[in-house]
């Protein structure tokens, strides 16, 4: 029975609350630190089973008056308010039930790469950083640009990108892999439609204690910078390459004049990566993990297709068809298309938790 699976959650709930008022806790700064975090989490769960509870509490004593005379029609109206709420509060249980992931709430890389389809390809990653800066700005995140490559007809060949704010993870994390985009070059001459591709990878920030990388373990490579970026840029060997030795990940940073900042930047995104291909293993090794995912979030899965002509965006995982390509890209609205991502996601996991 539903109802019965709630009662441990306002149990521990209760007991958190109680533990949090003993002298014993408050001497422990790491201990209440833990269970402040436990309790934040536990609260929204409680507030709805709470009022779960009390609803069908309420449903049972209307039920049990609707042949009294007297109050049979007023239990009649109570239960027509009070019946429909019932599964609503259900389904947003179910979801506040399921077990959170540690990276909800982080930071996020975003690394755009141009793929096949050539300038066209890295015209597109611009286009797509745009729509990711608006939808950033519509949450309220700010967009800080770590290191970037022009292409050679504008746009870029790759754009990492550091996304802060709340929950950042949470919303872009199926982001990941080949976006697809159909339309009719600035340069094509007889109007022919082309097909170009972006890789896009979202990957979490890390704090330094969650990923241990040892000096022996990065060989580090200084060259000159190319491209635009003023006077210094080729006359110094202020750009870094860093290899990580274990896994073979190279981060190559060169957007700032001093070769220390750009170090700095490249040991961020490296740590980042590093933490990223750890979950990716760890993902993998668990069965029910993988089917929890929306795709699996490889670079290489087709996973979104943009296309110009008929104003269409498809998201392939979930079948979502939308004909509004120019208002997710011109005004941001991604959450059209996000969404229904997370729901399905939800909806996925319920099944396999079995709630």
């Amino acid at each position: 029975m539903f109802q019965e699976k709630l009662h441990p959650f306002i149990e521990r709930y209760e007991e958190i609350n109680r533990l949090l008022s003993s002298p014993e806790i408050a001497a422990d700064i790491k201990r209440m630190t833990e269970l402040s975090k436990e309790q934040s989490q536990l609260a929204p769960l409680v507030e709805k089973a709470r009022e779960y509870l009390q609803i069908a509490e309420a449903i049972e004593e209307n039920r049990a008056m609707l042949g009294d005379q007297e109050f049979g029609e007023l239990a009649k109206e109570e239960l027509s308010a009070l019946e429909p709420r019932l599964p609503e509060l259900e389904e947003e249980i179910k979801v506040l039930m399921l077990p959170r992931d540690p990276n909800d709430e982080k930071n996020i890389y975003l690394e755009l790469r141009a793929g096949t389809g050539g300038d066209e390809s890295a015209l597109f990653v611009e286009d797509l950083f745009k729509m990711y800066l608006r939808y950033a700005e519509r949450q309220g995140w700010k967009v800080e640009i770590v290191s970037s490559s022009e292409g050679t007809a504008g746009g870029y060949k790759e754009l990492i990108a550091l996304i802060k704010g709340e929950g950042v993870y949470s919303k872009l994390k199926y982001e990941g892999g080949t976006h697809r985009v159909q339309r009719v070059p600035a340069t094509e001459t007889q109007g022919r439609i082309h097909t170009s591709a972006v890789t896009v990878a979202v990957v979490p920030e890390v704090e330094d204690v969650e990923v241990d990388i040892k000096p022996n373990e990065i060989k580090m490579d200084v060259y000159r910078s190319s491209g635009c970026g003023g006077q210094s840029v080729n006359t110094t060997d202020s750009a870094v390459r860093l290899t990580h030795i274990p896994t073979g990940i190279v981060v190559a940073i060169q957007d700032e004049k001093s070769q220390h900042k750009n170090r700095d930047k490249a040991m961020k995104v490296l740590k980042a990566r590093v933490y990223e291909a750890m979950m990716r293993q760890q993902q993998e090794a668990t069965a029910s993990q993988r089917k929890l995912q929306v795709g699996s979030g490889d670079r290489s899965e087709k996973i979104r297709t943009y296309n110009y002509p008929q104003n269409r965006i498809t998201d392939h995982r979930i079948g979502l068809t939308l004909y509004a390509l120019d208002d997710v890209m011109n005004n941001g609205t991604l959450e059209q298309v996000i969404d229904p991502l997370i729901a399905h996601a939800q909806a996925e996991a319920i099944q396999e938790a079995g709630l």
